[in-house]
């Protein structure tokens, strides 16, 4: 369900994105930033499993800023052809510091194509909202 918001969020900056086979969750059809194509990847940590549970206590948001290292890593040898941006989301919260940036980046780029400075927020919100999922 997030990487389908992120997939609306561009649709409704007027960016077109597909899902690749072999890719991570989309990607860009056009170049988003610097020429290239973005691809992107969701991943929803949950901060009470017994796996995460030591990490979670060492702050909010670090398991997320751990799950979105791990992508990084899977997905370097994207970097010679794409950007990539991992979205990692702790359960009970908390986004990766660089997926956070992005979503803001995206909100005010849907905001500029539909004239409509509240749709800034408009992602991030609903992020925001995701432990109901």
């Amino acid at each position: 369900m997030l990487n389908d918001l992120v997939a609306r969020a561009f649709a409704a900056a007027g960016v077109p994105v597909a899902k690749e086979p072999g890719m991570p969750d989309s990607l860009t059809l056009i170049p988003f930033e610097g020429g290239r194509s973005l691809t992107w990847d969701v991943t929803v940590v949950c901060t009470t499993a017994d796996f995460y549970i030591d990490l979670a206590m060492q702050g909010p948001g670090y398991v997320a800023e751990m799950a979105a290292s791990r992508k990084e890593a899977k997905y370097a040898t994207l970097r010679t052809h794409y950007d990539f941006q991992p979205i990692a989301v702790e359960t009970l919260g908390p986004i990766n510091e660089s997926a956070t940036s992005f979503l803001h980046d995206l909100g005010r780029r849907i905001s500029l194509v539909n004239r409509e400075d509240r749709a800034s927020v408009f992602v991030s919100t609903h992020f925001s909202r995701h432990p109901a999922l």
